[in-house]
C-alpha cells in the first residue's frame, strides 16, 4: 500500500464571532502559511536509583499558531472595501489589550484527518503596507491561553 504526505495547505482556522454559549464559527481566510508550535517546560527528576541515567518530567506546555497571508476583501463588493469577516475579527482583537484581545478559535485539517483543536488565544497582529504592486500582507500569532481541547474535525 502506497502512502502520501499530508499537505500543509490543508489547515483551516475559524474564529468565534459569536459567544461561547452560541458560537458563530467564521472562516479566517487568506492564509498562505500556518505553523503550530508546542513549547514544553521540563524539570530534572533524576534520582539515585536510575543507574546514572538522567530523567526529565514535562511540567508545562504552551501552544501557539503563527500565520501569514494576504488581506482579503468581500469579492461581491468591488466599489468599497469590505474586509473578510474572519480577518477583521482577528485584526480587531489584535488592536486591543488585556481580556479584549482574547478570542476563541478552532483549527483543523480540511482533508478530514483527525487533527482538530479549539481554544482561547491572545492575538498579536502585524500587517499593512507594501510596495506599489504588492498585495497587503498580514502576520498573526495566536498565543494559547491555557489548554486547547481536541474536537471532532468539522471537515470530517
Amino acid at each position: 500500500m502506497a502512502t502520501r504526505s499530508l499537505l500543509a495547505s490543508a489547515w483551516a482556522l475559524d474564529v468565534n464571532t459569536g459567544t461561547s454559549a452560541v458560537p458563530v464559527w467564521t472562516p479566517y481566510k487568506g492564509m498562505s502559511s500556518f505553523k503550530e508550535t508546542i513549547e514544553s517546560s521540563k524539570e530534572d527528576d533524576s534520582d539515585f536509583d536510575s543507574e546514572g541515567w538522567g530523567s526529565d518530567e514535562i511540567t508545562q506546555r504552551k501552544w501557539k499558531l503563527e500565520t501569514e497571508g494576504k488581506r482579503k476583501r468581500d469579492a461581491d463588493n468591488e466599489a468599497t472595501f469590505i474586509a473578510d469577516p474572519g480577518q477583521q475579527a482577528v485584526l480587531d482583537a489584535g488592536n486591543l489589550v488585556g481580556v479584549g484581545s482574547d478570542i476563541e478559535i478552532r483549527y483543523y485539517r480540511r482533508d478530514g484527518a483527525p487533527d482538530a483543536w479549539q481554544g482561547r488565544v491572545s492575538v498579536e497582529y502585524g500587517g499593512g503596507g507594501g510596495g506599489v504592486t504588492a498585495l497587503e500582507p498580514f502576520n498573526v500569532t495566536f498565543n494559547g491561553k491555557g489548554k486547547r481541547t481536541a474536537i471532532t474535525n468539522p471537515a470530517a
